[in-house]
């Protein structure tokens, strides 16, 4: 692994270890993680320039899959909380730790994206009684 010495600003450097301590990771992981994102993101030219707070990470079958920009936390999960729960984009918002503009942006995604997001749900739905099993 090569090394590279980085020099954040001192309220950048504050966020990010915040984020890192609720994600459970150390700052060098949570760096780490943030590049790849981007990195996958621009190589794939996935992302939707109209929604900033969601971008595409590699889900476990290698596919990519739609997260809010930063935390990890799946579209679907945002719009099962929201569609299905009946939660408030601010309950979302503080059940997460993100932003209530970020729920805003995941929720417009989804209806932009519809075809995809219900794809995931459904897949999700029918590997459900194979996990419990």
């Amino acid at each position: 692994m090569a090394r590279y010495p980085l020099n954040l600003p001192g309220q950048l450097k504050r966020d990010a270890e915040a984020w890192a301590a609720r994600e459970g990771v150390s700052l060098n992981q949570f760096i780490l993680w943030a590049v790849a994102e981007k990195v996958s993101a621009l190589r794939h030219e996935l992302d939707d320039p109209d929604f900033l707070h969601v971008t595409y990470v590699r889900g476990g079958a290698g596919q990519p899959v739609p997260v809010v920009r930063g935390s990890g936390i799946r579209i679907q999960a945002v719009v099962v909380a929201s569609r299905v729960w009946g939660m408030s984009p601010a309950d979302i918002a503080a059940e997460y730790g993100i932003g209530e503009a970020h729920v805003k942006d995941a929720l417009g995604f989804f209806d932009r994206h519809k075809p995809e997001v219900e794809a995931a749900l459904r897949a999700e739905e029918g590997m459900e009684p194979a996990a419990r099993g």
